[in-house]
């Protein structure tokens, strides 16, 4: 026991002298934790009376129409959790890999998609039984969050598939028809009408400005129906879990910026 002290006072006071060593080995912080984005900007030409699509959106997405013949796609991708700032380069890796691209179908069809790589992992489940459960890959969103801001010439015709997040369309004299899975959906209609309106929801509430025949309440879900005898435009409005919000009158900006 006596032989052994010493050396143990000796693994003491080497590990002591190493830490001073190891703390320097770690990048020191050069302020506090924050979020990283960036954003881009895409031009179409799109004449009116088109048809723009919007494919596997998520996040916050608005639509709004404007006199100029022309799509305009700003895409701001951010990160959903905080990273010190000299981790810059590790946070802004996903950024690559979520990807919204515009294809031109034809001279009045236009399709914005989002992209997102597979999640990595076995395609399949191994219970202690022995059998195994194939499963499907799933995507991943890499840690980005999006926003969108499309600005359309004002007679488009506006087709959205919308996974979650909030959804605000204003301005827009064409067909409307929004499918979105989860989130809040307000859609501001310019003028006073006709419309032909059909606006469901699974599990939330349905609040319209258009005075319908028909507007059913579940136990969770809503559905209102509003139809004209000579509809010049064709609104339909599905959400999984959420509300919708319909308004009438003159455009006056995404609904979540003004507190709506």
């Amino acid at each position: 026991m006596t032989r052994g002290l010493p050396a143990l006072l000796f693994g003491l006071i080497a590990a002591c002298a190493a830490l001073p060593l190891a703390a320097a080995d770690k990048p020191e912080r050069t302020g506090p934790a924050q979020s990283f984005q960036v954003t881009t900007v895409e031009h179409v030409a799109f004449p009116p009376g088109g048809v723009i699509t919007l494919n596997s959106s998520y996040g916050n997405l608005t639509v709004e129409g404007w006199d100029a013949p022309e799509v305009e796609i700003t895409v701001t991708k951010s990160t959903s959790r905080f990273y010190p700032p000299e981790s810059e380069v590790e946070a802004e890796r996903g950024f690559d890999q979520v990807r919204v691209t515009t294809e031109r179908r034809s001279d009045k069809d236009l399709a914005i998609a989002t992209t997102l790589p597979l999640r990595h992992g076995l395609p399949f489940s191994l219970f202690p039984s022995g059998r195994f459960l194939v499963t499907m890959p799933k995507i991943s969103h890499q840690g980005v969050m999006l926003e969108y801001t499309v600005h359309a010439p004002r007679d488009s015709r506006i087709v959205i598939h919308h996974d979650f997040g909030y959804v605000w369309v204003g301005d827009i004299k064409g067909d409307i028809e929004v499918d979105s899975h989860t989130g809040d959906m307000v859609v501001m209609l310019p003028d006073p009408g006709p419309y032909s309106v059909d606006a469901k929801t699974g599990m939330g509430s349905i609040s319209s400005d258009v005075m319908g025949r028909g507007n059913k309440r579940y136990i969770v879900g809503s559905h209102f129906v509003h139809g004209a005898q000579s509809p010049a435009k064709r609104v339909v409005l599905r959400m999984g879990r959420g509300c919708i919000t319909i308004k009438t009158g003159p455009p006056s900006g995404p609904a979540y910026k003004e507190g709506l």
